[in-house]
């Protein structure tokens, strides 16, 4: 008999059940070890498809919410990404398997070093984490192919916007930090910024300014 977890066993015919189709995104979701990014007390729930609490006061996603922001960037090997919100790091590191470069920024700095330290042990090395203010990306970051942000927002900031390259694409869970919220997806292009609403979610406040809690 499998010792695995019954979630464990169902984990990829619930994410395809639920329509996530891009199978370099399922073959990521199965490989990212998802029991090494949730507290010890919850590693035999690692995979059921429901948020799960972490350190100071966050979660990390349910897994069809990060393999469906996933399979929306539309990421290739040669991309730079941009998240807000590293959280565990569990989200970066199913990106960086399918980019080039991931650039996690987070204001909690001890999620930043639990998470940094998290990524290095287990070998994803093309992720750069950053203790720092999501909200004002230092300039020297460059622009991005893709941003993904992991909290909600009230609205999506122009200068984030701005952050795109062209033919970029920006995700985002954007409605009252109360609530619920709907996934937000921003495509760059020549004439500026197209705007599509995808299904309603609920995530944790994006706040500006670096928190206060250690």
């Amino acid at each position: 008999m499998s010792s695995e977890p019954p979630e464990k066993m169902m984990f990829q015919l619930t994410l395809r059940r639920r329509g996530i189709s891009d199978q370099a995104v399922l073959r990521t979701m199965e490989a990212v070890p998802r029991e090494n990014f949730v507290t010890a007390a919850d590693r035999r729930h690692a995979y059921r498809d429901s948020a799960l609490g972490i350190a100071c006061g966050q979660t990390i996603s349910q897994p069809f919410v990060v393999a469906y922001m996933t399979e929306q960037l539309q990421l290739q090997k040669d991309h730079k990404v941009l998240e807000i919100g590293t959280g565990s790091g569990y989200q970066a590191a199913v990106l960086s398997r399918l980019c080039g470069h991931v650039l996690t920024i987070e204001r909690y700095r001890t999620l930043a070093d639990g998470a940094r330290a998290r990524l290095e042990k287990l070998g994803y090395h093309n992720i750069e984490v950053m203790f720092g203010d999501g909200f004002d990306i230092p300039p020297g970051a460059g622009d991005f192919d893709r941003i993904i942000v992991t909290a909600a927002m009230e609205q999506i900031p122009e200068k984030l916007q701005q952050r795109l390259v062209t033919g970029g694409i920006l995700i985002a869970p954007v409605g009252p930090h109360q609530g619920t919220q709907t996934l937000v997806r921003v495509t760059r292009n020549e004439g500026g910024f197209d705007r599509r609403e995808l299904v309603d979610v609920r995530f944790v406040p994006a706040l500006p300014g670096i928190a206060r809690e250690l």
